[in-house]
């Protein structure tokens, strides 16, 4: 490793220094507080909006320009999702990222489903004043997505980034389970120690993580152990709100993109070019990449999306 200048050595000592004298609680929340003061230096503000059915829903807004709402995944929250994105987005939209409901510091006291986290965006928006909205989602955050696009009126355009929409099947659910070693969905998406956090980062991530036990228990406590009976039904309903939208009418639609990692063990390849037929979309694959794809690729995804909505 080389150092072309004193200031690069400096802040790598600095750095080295700050991790081997945290503790192993300590040094998850380290990197959240660190993420956190890099939004903030880029002008990002954190923002809590009381729901109408009780609760609270956290989110993130920074930057000017066209609207653009980021939606995450099962798991994380805006941050651990879209951090890197959020960065780089914001020179050129007003950025808006939520946790959604049950994740981060977000909750409802409505039903854990689909609808009721549609509607918490939709007060989010109402209450930013904005129409019309370009969106992008990953994974649980594409369900959102889509579920938003059946009111077209409002949505500019849309990004579904590793979720297949009403197309995935009870058979592609069972081939899931089989492949991440669990009886239930639920079982892989909802962990309840750190071993299982584990196996839910092999089957999320294309490079293996090394995760010691002291930050698995971390990552376990600070994103999982909260809300696990919501976030159990969450998945659950899954399969009754697939039924549901799958009877839209895609023909009222507006433009969408998706993106896709060729190595995805969450919802397979099969299913993102089946929706890309379904919704008459372009689809763009990304080489060596599994389902964290916001995480595994956060500059091509930055690049797409400012592509795809200028």
């Amino acid at each position: 490793m080389r150092f072309h200048t004193n200031q690069q050595l400096t802040k790598f000592i600095a750095i080295f220094l700050t991790l081997f004298t945290l503790s192993g609680c300590e040094l998850v929340q380290w990197k959240k507080q660190h993420d956190h003061d890099q939004l903030y230096a880029q002008g990002y503000q954190e923002h809590l909006l009381n729901l109408e059915e009780g609760g609270q829903l956290k989110y993130w807004i920074g930057g000017t320009g066209k609207p653009l709402l980021l939606i995450h995944g099962f798991g994380g929250n805006a941050v651990s999702t879209w951090k890197e994105e959020m960065l780089e987005l914001s020179k050129h939209y007003q950025v808006i990222a939520p946790d959604l409901a049950w994740f981060g510091e977000s909750y409802s006291m409505g039903t854990p489903n689909l609808t009721t986290q549609t509607e918490t965006i939709w007060q989010l928006l109402d209450a930013l004043k904005i129409d019309k909205i370009n969106v992008a989602g990953i994974s649980y955050g594409g369900f959102i997505t889509y579920n938003m696009m059946m009111q077209a009126d409002r949505v500019e355009k849309s990004v579904i980034i590793a979720s297949p929409g009403p197309l995935f099947s009870d058979a592609d659910l069972e081939e899931l389970c089989r492949r991440a070693g669990v009886e239930k969905p639920e079982q892989l998406f909802v962990p309840t120690n750190r071993d299982e956090v584990r196996r839910l980062f092999d089957n999320v991530f294309y490079e293996p993580k090394k995760m010691p036990d002291f930050v698995a228990e971390q990552i376990y406590s600070s994103y999982f152990s909260p809300y696990k009976k919501e976030k159990e039904v969450l998945i659950q309903s899954l399969v009754e709100d697939r039924n549901r939208i799958s009877l839209a009418d895609t023909a009222t639609f507006p433009p969408s993109m998706l993106i896709w990692g060729d190595s995805d063990q969450i919802f397979p390849l099969k299913n993102g070019l089946a929706l890309s037929q379904h919704l008459n979309s372009a689809i763009v694959v990304l080489p060596e990449t599994a389902h964290g794809v916001t995480n595994e690729q956060p500059n091509t995804v930055t690049k797409l999306l400012k592509i795809f909505i200028s």
